[in-house]
């Protein structure tokens, strides 16, 4: 049996927060860079990102000697279920920075020990590094643009 609709309902998590904690006006009225995607672009990244996931966790779920590289998996993907609801719901843009930096590492961490058992595997998880790469730094950007505005760091 494949753990694929496991690993992808634990990615539905993740998103639910996204559901949750929306951008909305405060998000709207934030001075952002010139390069910051527009909100529907969004939704389709992590889509197709949730999905790349899932189906790398499930490759390497079904070899043995994995138990390190899908405890890395779940720690990210409880990182990343943080970000929403620290950023849009409290309004807390240096922390979402944090918290991005923090997941960063741990995709890393988790992209190199998929590599161990699964390069295929790990190529799956490189848009999410790449994707995280530029969240970080427009977090960090829409942070430093935002600092002095009233607006909560």
């Amino acid at each position: 049996m494949t753990l694929f609709p496991l690993f992808l309902l634990t990615c539905g998590v993740a998103a639910a927060a996204g559901v949750l904690f929306k951008p909305g006006q405060w998000y709207r009225d934030l001075d952002k860079p010139i390069w910051t995607p527009p909100n529907w672009l969004f939704p389709i990244v992590w889509a197709v990102l949730y999905v790349l996931m899932a189906l790398a966790a499930t490759r390497v779920a079904a070899l043995p000697g994995t138990e390190l590289a899908l405890v890395l998996w779940g720690l990210q993907i409880t990182i990343n279920t943080l970000w929403s609801g620290v950023f849009f719901g409290l309004h807390r843009m240096l922390a979402g920075a944090v918290i991005i930096a923090i997941l960063w590492v741990a995709v890393l961490a988790t992209t190199l020990a998929f590599w161990t058992h699964d390069a295929i595997s790990a190529l799956m998880m490189v848009p999410y590094l790449i994707w995280g790469t530029y969240a970080l730094a427009l977090n960090t950007s829409v942070w430093l643009r935002n600092q002095g505005s009233g607006q909560p760091a």
